[in-house]
């Protein structure tokens, strides 16, 4: 439980406040590449501040204040010329830096003033990435924008939604194995016997939990965020659950899949009350296929809600979805009772006072990136993730504060030997469309 006051220094990501000022040390994605394609110009919230996106005739792209800085109007209503973006009042143009660059009115009146010299905008750093692109919106200078390892090869496409409630009840639920077990598993599969019962397709009144039931939850903390790990069913500590495990990625980022495919869940503060929840989903060939180069990244709109008003509940996300938003626009953390399944979200909730701390400090918090050559592509642990099967490179992420130490050689040999075994295609088990992992 959590006090009132402690529950808003969490939440709050405003600029000024010091989760905000943490949140602005990373960077974030804030649009797919294609949406600048219809239309040069986007309207942005994010980390509470309004902004507009546009990418000029050069295809330079820019993030800045979303009101000019003359008449206070809405530069999303701008014309992108070839080097920067004109309000449609009066003319003035601003480039990606906020400087003001053109004063046609003022320069045809005084032709050597330096009006425009004195004006400037907000503006912030962007830069594309596998079809997406990041602002980062900190002090200079700026970090590298992270090459995480599945960005290296495959296909892949975008999905973007729009939730009424804080950021943190998403991020929360990546620090909270057991509710796979419940809310996907026991829940997700109910939803599927409803459904079938009302086409008249299923007459038993019986229906498997999936996964199995949890027996056991770790976690470690390690350069670049929080490896969760389980252990369900018939499994145990030797398996890749919990040998391995799969990352939550400072401070808002879910890592998850298989070796054939995977998505990083970017969880992006609108404001205290709404969150920007992009997936880049990677996909990757199977053996003996190509992956032809994309000419673009696919993106997509998720639908929230139902025809009939109720949100949509028959997919894993969007059952994930259901718990985050019915909580509230910001939950009441001072009222919740945290139970022994809650030690993820304790671990982060620490994590994240003490980034918080670090930064107010002065210092650099966790997993900023800067080292060129770390950047080329930086591995990550993943349960399913075919790259881990060699004991080098798995023994750094073995269970360790979760309860085994770094050296556990039978865990690695023995994941290291089911994997060898397995074809590229048999690493994940069949499952019911509903139910997954989270």
């Amino acid at each position: 439980m959590l006090s009132v006051d402690e529950n808003k220094r969490l939440t709050s990501i405003m600029p000024g406040t010091p989760m905000g000022e943490l949140f602005r040390r990373y960077w974030h994605p804030i649009a797919a590449s294609v949406e600048m394609d219809d239309r040069p110009t986007k309207s942005l919230r994010i980390l509470g501040e309004d902004l507009v996106l546009y990418k000029d005739r050069s295809g330079t792209l820019g993030l800045i204040d979303s009101l000019c800085a003359h008449r206070r109007v809405d530069l999303s209503y701008g014309i992108p010329e070839e080097h920067g973006l004109r309000c449609m009042y009066h003319g003035w143009m601003f480039d990606e830096t906020g400087q003001c660059i053109e004063q046609p009115f003022e320069e045809t009146v005084h032709p050597d003033g330096r009006f425009k010299e004195k004006v400037r905008v907000k503006a912030y750093k962007v830069e594309e990435l596998a079809g997406m692109i990041f602002a980062y919106m900190g002090p200079e200078p700026a970090p590298l924008l992270p090459r995480w390892e599945p960005f290296q090869n495959g296909w892949s496409d975008i999905g973007t939604i729009e939730l009424p409630c804080n950021w943190l009840q998403c991020m929360e639920n990546s620090l909270d194995p057991v509710h796979l077990e419940w809310l996907h598993g026991y829940w997700g599969v109910w939803q599927q016997k409803q459904a079938a019962a009302a086409l008249g397709k299923v007459e038993a009144d019986t229906f498997p939990t999936i996964p199995q039931p949890h027996k056991k939850i770790g976690f470690d903390v390690f350069d670049y965020g929080v490896i969760k790990r389980r252990v369900t069913g018939n499994t145990d500590e030797t398996h890749g659950d919990w040998a391995v495990g799969h990352p939550i990625l400072f401070p808002q980022v879910l890592f998850v899949g298989s070796m054939t495919n995977c998505s990083l869940q970017y969880r992006i503060p609108v404001d205290d009350d709404n969150t920007k929840h992009m997936t880049w989903y990677f996909f990757k060939a199977a053996p003996g296929q190509t992956a032809e180069p994309q000419d673009k990244i696919p993106h997509w709109t998720v639908p929230l809600f139902e025809e009939d008003g109720r949100l949509i509940a028959d997919l894993v996300n969007h059952q994930d979805f259901v718990a985050w938003v019915t909580q509230g626009k910001n939950a009441d953390r001072s009222r919740e009772k945290l139970g022994e399944s809650d030690k993820g979200v304790i671990l982060y909730r620490k994590l994240l006072r003490d980034q918080m701390d670090i930064v107010a400090d002065g210092g650099e918090p966790m997993g900023v990136v800067r080292d060129p050559k770390v950047n080329e592509n930086i591995e990550l642990p993943l349960e399913r993730w075919s790259n881990l099967a060699h004991p080098g490179r798995l023994g750094k992420y073995t269970a360790a504060q979760a309860g085994r130490p770094l050296t556990h050689e039978d865990a690695i040999r023995r994941v290291v030997s089911t994997w060898a075994a397995q074809t590229p295609w048999e690493d994940e088990p069949t499952i019911p469309e509903g139910a997954g992992r989270s």
